[in-house]
């Protein structure tokens, strides 16, 4: 895919370990003892930066059960390839320059004639991402510009530009913490995925809920993807909001329960494991739910993750959701209310 440049790390080896345990995670866990979950769990995450191993601890889910937890803290950094780029210099530039976008359930690519057109694809006049003399585009290219852009209140000043946070940006210490049932708790409503996100990939990055897009479009700006789908804000780093080829390192299963379901790509924040859009045969399931979950010839219920250009990876979550915390240390209540970031 354009734009992408390919890691090499000497800490992880990437598609060999990253899905070891797919089919244990996708089996009711009540068929294995904690130890053995998170133990699956551990090899599941083994391509992702984690901060420290795996480990066990009490929580409270979303509408208060009291659970056992698998805590993960990952650093938001992809080990097989580097975020970006994300807006383009010049109406010139081509796609390999910028990133992607959605419009009406399609994937655009943020090249330079998109940014050009914009006035045209959203009717507005308004529009005027770019210098009409030079040809450049006026995009956020500092910590500052960033921060006072990529917030709900934009500043005035960085209406009509093209809005992009640099993974550099985030301090070096900087990690996420994810708590999440060692297996999941039914819950009386379906949940939205705009507090805790939907889950983690398998490459320890955060499958976020919907992009705020209408309030983005409002400011006249565009906040693009990358060609992974993902993208940084200065609270939990880069994150994704489509899921892409970026995550086709998940290994494909090929018998058990799951067969025939394609790959696993992630665990929700419910427990429930996500598999890719396609199953392995290349087709969409055609009886998923409003979650995007379904229970398909005997498997046990699962998702599917949205298509790219949808805005949602998940559309809700089925089950009780457990914590996102900046500090590990931290007790999960997902039943306290929290302000949003």
């Amino acid at each position: 895919m354009k734009g992408r440049e390919v890691k090499t790390s000497n800490r992880m080896n990437v598609k060999i370990r990253a899905i070891a345990a797919m089919l244990v995670l996708a089996a009711p866990a009540a068929a294995q003892s904690q130890a053995e979950r998170l133990d699956d769990i551990a090899r599941f995450f083994a391509n992702a930066d984690l901060v420290a191993a795996p480990d066990i601890v009490d929580c409270t889910l979303s509408q208060g059960a009291e659970a056992r937890c698998a805590r993960i803290t990952v650093v938001a950094d992809p080990q097989t390839y580097t975020p970006g780029p994300w807006c383009p210099t010049h109406i010139d530039n081509t796609a390999e320059a910028g990133g992607i976008w959605f419009h009406e359930g399609e994937v655009h690519d943020v090249d330079g004639a998109f940014i050009e057109n914009l006035a045209t694809l959203y009717g507005d006049t308004n529009w005027q991402l770019f210098d009409p003399e030079t040809g450049e585009v006026r995009y956020t290219g500092t910590l500052e510009a960033c921060e006072a852009a990529a917030r709900p209140d934009v500043d005035p000043d960085y209406q009509n530009n093209c809005v992009q946070c640099l993974p550099e940006y985030m301090p070096e210490d900087a990690s996420v913490t994810y708590v999440i049932p060692l297996q999941p708790w039914p819950a009386d409503r379906p949940s939205p995925t705009n507090m805790s996100g939907s889950g983690v990939a398998w490459n320890g990055i955060r499958l976020d809920g919907p992009a705020p897009v209408d309030a983005i479009l409002a400011a006249y700006t565009i906040a693009p993807f990358d060609d992974c789908g993902g993208h940084v804000n200065l609270h939990v780093g880069y994150h994704y909001h489509a899921v892409t080829d970026c995550l086709d390192g998940a290994e494909t299963a090929t018998d058990g329960m799951m067969d025939g379901q394609g790959a696993q790509i992630g665990i929700a924040m419910d427990g429930h494991p996500i598999f890719a859009h396609e199953m392995a045969d290349g087709t969409v399931p055609d009886d998923l739910d409003q979650c995007n979950g379904h229970v398909s010839d005997g498997t046990p219920y699962h998702y599917h993750a949205g298509a790219a250009g949808s805005n949602a990876i998940l559309g809700c979550l089925s089950a009780q959701a457990g914590c996102v915390l900046e500090d590990p240390d931290d007790i999960c209540d997902a039943s306290a209310r929290r302000p949003r970031p």
